[in-house]
């Protein structure tokens, strides 16, 4: 797909940043620079960034292994890829500029503001977040009209939904260059209005909270629980397995947000989670959370 060829889109987009080289970053950056955007990667030490490119590499190597990648498109993709630690290059000429910092709004807004120093004023501003307030995020912006939510799902070059996310104060041309964004990427985006946990992370939270509490009552184990909902409700993974891959870190701060945003006793976080990321138990990239992972 020619990215730039977009005429949906009432911006260009040619250079895109992605800040952020962890477990959703690099994949972000990945099927940006396969859909033929300049692509540069960023995070706040190269240690990280090059961790995030040997994990897009792997990416692309098990797709031309397994003939769904073609080797000329992975060295394509991997020619358009620029790495940095530097935010002012990272940012300084991107038409995009997608974030995926970890989940602190304190942490997003001192981004957001040491990026709208650097950004051209017409460049598209997107978070990744999966639950934060895209109002709040917005506090920060001196131009909020600009800035919306590209929420992507894990793995990012696999999954096909995006959640395009528009505030109260993001506009019309935005809202339509994110969904533009997201088609061109081959991805199939929802436009949803901002409310805590937007759709699929309030839906799909409810769903893993309610099976962590089915295993601290016993009612079934977490491979049966799993199991239960990949072939009964043809989901293509549990929603155990999912909260080992997306973190049980992460999905703790999120039931935490949830619960105190919405007010609902549903979201509030089991005890078995919390004992779980005490431990350090955290899902795949620890090796063990609800399941034990072996090293890919």
């Amino acid at each position: 797909m020619n990215a730039t060829a977009d005429t949906a889109l009432t911006r260009p987009i040619r250079r895109v940043a992605v800040l952020g080289a962890g477990t959703m970053g690099h994949g972000i950056a990945q099927v940006s620079a396969t859909a033929g955007y300049e692509t540069t990667l960023y995070d706040i030490d190269m240690a990280t960034v090059e961790a995030g490119l040997a994990r897009i590499r792997r990416n692309l190597d098990k797709g031309v292994e397994v003939g769904k990648v073609d080797p000329d498109d992975r060295r394509a993709t991997l020619g358009r890829l620029r790495l940095t630690s530097d935010l002012p290059r990272a940012v300084r000429e991107a038409d995009l500029v997608v974030e995926a910092a970890p989940e602190r709004i304190d942490l997003k807004h001192e981004l957001w503001r040491a990026v709208e120093r650097e950004v051209d004023e017409n460049a598209l501003l997107a978070t990744n977040t999966s639950s934060l307030s895209i109002a709040r995020l917005a506090e920060a912006l001196e131009r909020p009209e600009r800035f919306l939510g590209l929420h992507f799902f894990n793995p990012v070059h696999i999954m096909a939904l995006v959640e395009v996310v528009w505030g109260p104060r993001t506009d019309e041309a935005t809202r339509s260059d994110g969904m533009a964004f997201a088609r061109s990427l081959g991805k199939e985006p929802i436009l949803v209005k901002d409310s805590p946990g937007f759709a699929s992370s309030r839906l799909g939270v409810l769903l893993g909270l309610e099976a962590m509490r089915m295993v601290e009552e016993g009612v079934a184990s977490p491979e049966d629980i799993d199991r239960a909902m990949e072939l009964g409700y043809r989901h293509p993974m549990g929603p155990l397995k999912l909260t080992d891959l997306v973190g049980l870190d992460v999905r703790l701060s999120i039931a935490e947000y949830l619960h105190e945003t919405l007010g609902s006793e549903a979201f509030r976080p089991p005890e078995i989670l919390r004992r779980l990321v005490a431990q350090g138990k955290l899902g795949k990239k620890t090796g063990e959370g609800f399941h034990v992972w072996r090293n890919e």
